[in-house]
C-alpha cells in the first residue's frame, strides 16, 4: 500500500519539506511507501484527507516567532473526522530569492504571510520601500522570478535549488531560533503506523466552545487540568464566526488522552463546555530525528 500525503504546495514549501522527511521516516520505520501530493492551500490539504483524496496531510500549526497558523485550527474544528497522529518540528531558515542584480533593484517581495511576518524586521531594514504581497505559499511566486527581475520571494534554500534560482540574501528571518510545528493528520482514531512510536502519547490537543460568555467561564475548564496536575502547554482563542465576542478555545496538554487523569478531566470538561472535540493524542518528533 502506498500512502498519499497532502501538503501545501507547490514543491519547495516548508510543508513539503516536512512531509518529505515524514515520508522517508515512515518508509524506514514501517516499510510503508508514501507519495506527496501538493495542494494550493492548507485548507485544501486537510479537506483532501476528509474527502478520501489523500491518506494523510502534513500541515503547519505553530511558528516560534509568529504563533499559530489559524487556517489549520479553523479547518480542523470544521472537519470532525480528522485526528492528529504526530507532530513534527522543523527548523526554518528564510532566504530572499531573486534574479535581481542587487537589493536596490527589487520593487516587490512575495511570500506566505507567515514567512513575511517572520522577516518583517529584515524587510524594514534592507527593503523599506518595496511592496510586500502575500501569496498562498512561499514558492508560489518562484516561477515568475526569471521573467521579472525586479521581484523577489522569501522561501527556503531547498526551494532555490529545486527551481535553480539565485539566493540574494541568506538567513533573513528576524530571529535565528525559528521553528515551525507541523501536524500529521489522518481520518479516524490514532493509527500506530503513523506515529513516531507505539508508546503512550506525550500530548493531547483539544478544542471547545463555551455555552455562555460569562465572567469566569474559562476559569472552570482551566482549573480542571490544574487540579489534576496536567500541564497546559498552549491555549489559543479563535472566533466562532457566529457572533462577535464568541470564541473557541484550542488547547495542547502534556498528557495522553487515554490516561486515567486525562479521562477524568475530559469527563468533567464536558459539563462546562458546549462542544468538546479531541483533535488527537500524539508524540512530537524533531525533524533531525528523521534524517
Amino acid at each position: 500500500m502506498t500512502l498519499l500525503i497532502a501538503h501545501l504546495g507547490p514543491p519547495g514549501t516548508y510543508a513539503e519539506q516536512a512531509a518529505n522527511f515524514y515520508a522517508n521516516w515512515l518508509t524506514k520505520s514501517t516499510g510503508v511507501e508514501a507519495t506527496l501530493s501538493p495542494y494550493p492551500t492548507i485548507s485544501q490539504s486537510l479537506h483532501a484527507v476528509a474527502d478520501d483524496q489523500a491518506h494523510l496531510a502534513v500541515v503547519p500549526v505553530e511558528n516560534s516567532i509568529e504563533g499559530s497558523v489559524t487556517t489549520t485550527l479553523d479547518t480542523l474544528w470544521q472537519l470532525d473526522s480528522l485526528r492528529i497522529q504526530l507532530a513534527l518540528v522543523l527548523p526554518i531558515a528564510h532566504m530572499l530569492i531573486s534574479c535581481a542584480s542587487s537589493l536596490d533593484k527589487i520593487k516587490t517581495v512575495y511570500s506566505h504571510p507567515q514567512a513575511l511576518a517572520q522577516c518583517q524586521g529584515w524587510l524594514e531594514q534592507f527593503l523599506p520601500t518595496v511592496q510586500i504581497i502575500p501569496s498562498n505559499s512561499t514558492t508560489e511566486a518562484l516561477q515568475r522570478l526569471e521573467e521579472e527581475t525586479t521581484i523577489g520571494a522569501i522561501a527556503s534554500s531547498r526551494a532555490a535549488q529545486l527551481y535553480n534560482l539565485p539566493i540574494l540574501a541568506n538567513g533573513i528571518n528576524d530571529y535565528p531560533e525559528n521553528c515551525t510545528r507541523f501536524w500529521v493528520v489522518s481520518q479516524g482514531e490514532t493509527n500506530a503506523g503513523y506515529q513516531a512510536s507505539q508508546t503512550n502519547a506525550s500530548h493531547t490537543s483539544l478544542a471547545f466552545s463555551m455555552p455562555t460568555n460569562t465572567p469566569g467561564a474559562l476559569v472552570k475548564p482551566l482549573q480542571i487540568f490544574a487540579q489534576l496536575g496536567i500541564n497546559l502547554s498552549r491555549i489559543e482563542s479563535r472566533p466562532t464566526k457566529r457572533s462577535l465576542g464568541e470564541y473557541l478555545f484550542f488547547m495542547d496538554l502534556e498528557a495522553d488522552a487515554k490516561e486515567t487523569q486525562m479521562q477524568s478531566a475530559l469527563a468533567e470538561l464536558t459539563i462546562h463546555t458546549e462542544i468538546l472535540k479531541i483533535l488527537g493524542a500524539y508524540n512530537i518528533l524533531p525533524i533531525t530525528a528523521l534524517t
